[in-house]
This record gives structure tokens, C-alpha cells and sequence, in this order.
């Protein structure tokens, strides 16, 4: 039996994996998927959210696993885990990076997004005057996240995506050879990703090694592809 913690990205929430969580716990492995503060039914102001508010909200599920974890996450999701995975190393058995950001030690999601020009993400993001968040417009969503996914999702997303608070994203973040370059890491690709392109994918993982997977699928694969997703998972090489 693994403990796998699933961390979402941008703008999402724990709703997201909805199709995963039962096919884990079908197989007999303790599952949590975290709200991050601000996201789903965390009401949090985007201004008082930080990269350590979300480390603190993936440490406690980890404390609530009755053994070490595989911690999951998708797209922005990927900082806030290789950071909890910095702070709670001891606990954590391996990450896996969904399509996700892989940043190096120092690093920002800024270092690497604007640079991804083929996104379908930078053109359609939008922020807050105030500079406490960002949010895709709705036009963008279904061809930038979820572009083979089932209808019905797609129309879920659109009543439960929230503001993305802007300072974790801002946040460099602080990593270390014996703690969290300790640790195992999958990088699982998107093969039609238009949010994270393949090309800023497969630049990451280049410059942080990972053992890499691929499923043939665009940005939301929780939705479009559960099964292969969760079999991935439940198989680590």
C-alpha cells in the first residue's frame, strides 16, 4: 500500500481529482487531495497566501498518512511539493511531477513560464490591479486545460476555478542536495500539453533528472485519462 498526498495546480482545487482518488483507494492505497489555501473550499484571501501557507497545508496531510508518502502534483502545484518535500524529506518516499513545474533551487515559476511561447496560458492570463492574483479567462479554458477532456468536466471547471494567489509564484524556491535531491522524482509528460508545452516539460526535467513517464493526453489528464493516470502511479519504476 503507497500514501499518495495530490496537490493540484493553478486555479483548481481537490475537486479535480475526483476520477483518481477512487480508482487509489480502490487498489487499496490511502489517498489525500489537498485544497491549498484559497483554492476549493478554502476561502483564503489570494493577498495573505504564500508559498509557505501552502507548504504547511501539504505538510499536514503528510502528518495525517499513517506511513511515508508519494506526493503528486500538478502544473503549479510543483513548487509547493518539491518544497514540502524539502521540509518533511524524512516522510516523503518519492515525488511525481504531473506535468508540473520542476524548478531548481532559486528558481521562480517566473524564470520558466513567460519563456514557454507556444502556451495557450500567457496570452488569455489576467491579473489582479492590485498584483495579488491571476486568472485565465474562461475562453481559454477548454483549449488551454482541458481540451480532450469529457464535456461534463470542462463544465465543472467552469463553476469551481478560483483566482491563482500570486506571491508563491513569486516565491523562489529553496532546495537542497541532502533533503530534497535525496529524493526519487517521476516527471510524468503531457504529450498535448498547451499549458505547459512538452518543449518546457522536457526543459525542467533536463535540468532537475527525473525518471520520466508519458501519457498521451493534454493538460487535465486527472480527466481525460483517470485509468492510465492511476495505473501510472500504482506502477513506479
Amino acid at each position: 500500500m503507497s500514501n499518495f498526498v495530490l496537490i493540484h495546480g493553478s486555479w483548481h482545487g481537490a475537486w479535480c481529482w475526483y476520477k483518481v482518488v477512487p480508482r487509489l483507494r480502490a487498489a487499496g492505497h490511502h489517498v489525500e487531495a489537498v485544497d491549498l489555501p484559497g483554492h476549493g473550499r478554502d476561502p483564503a484571501d489570494p493577498a495573505g497566501v504564500t508559498l509557505g501557507s501552502y507548504v504547511e497545508r501539504i505538510g499536514a496531510a503528510i502528518a495525517r498518512a499513517p506511513g511515508e508518502v508519494v506526493l503528486v502534483a500538478h502544473s503549479r502545484g510543483g513548487v509547493p511539493a518539491s518544497q514540502a518535500a524539502e521540509r518533511y524529506s524524512e516522510r516523503v518516499e518519492r515525488i511525481v511531477y504531473l506535468a508540473a513545474y520542476l524548478l531548481a533551487d532559486g528558481e521562480t515559476v517566473l524564470d520558466h513560464a513567460p519563456h514557454d511561447r507556444d502556451s495557450l496560458v500567457l496570452p488569455s492570463l489576467r491579473f489582479d490591479p492590485d498584483g495579488h492574483w491571476d486568472m485565465l479567462e474562461a475562453a481559454a479554458f477548454e483549449p488551454a486545460l482541458y481540451a480532450d477532456c469529457p464535456p461534463e468536466d470542462v463544465a465543472l471547471a467552469h463553476s469551481l476555478l478560483v483566482p491563482e494567489p500570486a506571491l508563491p509564484t513569486r516565491t523562489p524556491v529553496a532546495l537542497t542536495d541532502d533533503r530534497y535531491g535525496s529524493l526519487p522524482r517521476t516527471y510524468v509528460e503531457l504529450l498535448q500539453d498547451r499549458a505547459v508545452t512538452l518543449a518546457l516539460q522536457r526543459r525542467m526535467h533536463a535540468a532537475v533528472p527525473c525518471d520520466v513517464r508519458a501519457i498521451d493526453a493534454s493538460h487535465s489528464a486527472y480527466f481525460s485519462a483517470p485509468d492510465e493516470l492511476a495505473a501510472l502511479l500504482m506502477t513506479p519504476r
